[in-house]
């Protein structure tokens, strides 16, 4: 007759309603910043760790989201707004064709009007 030997292991970490681990924000904080100085594949770093692909992805993702978010990105520019009064179209400006003035600027900005000044004082103003 065989012998049979077992180990018995007693895994206590948090899992939710579906046994899945729970990662608590401080281990998945630690795991991004070395991620970052690995140099590895999203894919290669999860499998060394342990940790599910689809999952690490999703902590990268909301990582960058985040950092984005409160402006540590690099690639984030400040929004500015600037206040333009301009002044009201006279009635003899005003046409059927009111607001028929489209201009379309290189970042996607689309501006509408009905009298030409108006439409690219408020183009300079923005552009400033």
């Amino acid at each position: 007759m065989k012998m049979i030997t077992a180990d018995l292991v007693v895994d206590e970490t948090k899992r939710d309603s579906k046994g899945r681990r729970i990662t608590p924000k401080a281990r998945r904080e630690e795991l991004l910043a070395a991620y970052e100085q690995s140099g590895l594949t999203q894919a290669a770093f999860a499998r060394r760790e342990g940790v599910k692909y689809q999952t690490f992805a999703t902590w990268v993702s909301e990582g960058r989201r985040h950092a984005t978010a409160v402006g540590l990105s690099k690639s984030v520019v400040p929004v500015r707004f600037a206040e333009v009064n301009l002044p009201p179209p006279k009635p003899s400006e005003l046409s059927a064709n009111a607001g028929a003035l489209s201009v379309t600027l290189p970042d996607g900005l689309v501006v509408r009007g009905a009298e030409a000044a108006a439409v690219a004082a408020l183009v300079k103003a923005l552009r400033a």
